[in-house]
């Protein structure tokens, strides 16, 4: 089995759901603009940014998950090159996902 397909990446079988957290996370984007417009309590704005924050990460790690399971278990499966790539984005992806 290919890690890409031209149908789509490991999480294709959940993109509704990842689109519809997605939007969720948009939607609570534009509350907290609109809060600041509206001169909200600060602690109250600081809130909603730390849900929205742990919204993303949860996306995040859920995408991470996929890749995981699907990209780089198959490129590992297949040996190689590819493999050693696969191993290193996803290295890389996790650093990122450390440091914000």
């Amino acid at each position: 089995m290919p890690t890409e397909t031209p149908t789509g990446h490991g999480y294709i079988s959940d993109k509704d759901r990842y689109l519809t957290r997605l939007r969720r996370i948009e939607g609570q984007a534009r509350g907290i603009q609109r809060m600041v417009e509206e001169d909200t309590y600060c602690i109250d704005i600081l809130t909603q940014i730390s849900a929205l924050t742990s919204a993303l990460e949860n996306v995040a790690l859920g995408l991470l998950d996929d890749h995981l399971k699907h990209c780089v278990a198959d490129a590992a499966r297949a040996g190689g090159a590819e493999a050693d790539e696969k191993i290193n984005e996803a290295s890389a992806a996790i650093a990122r996902l450390v440091k914000s």
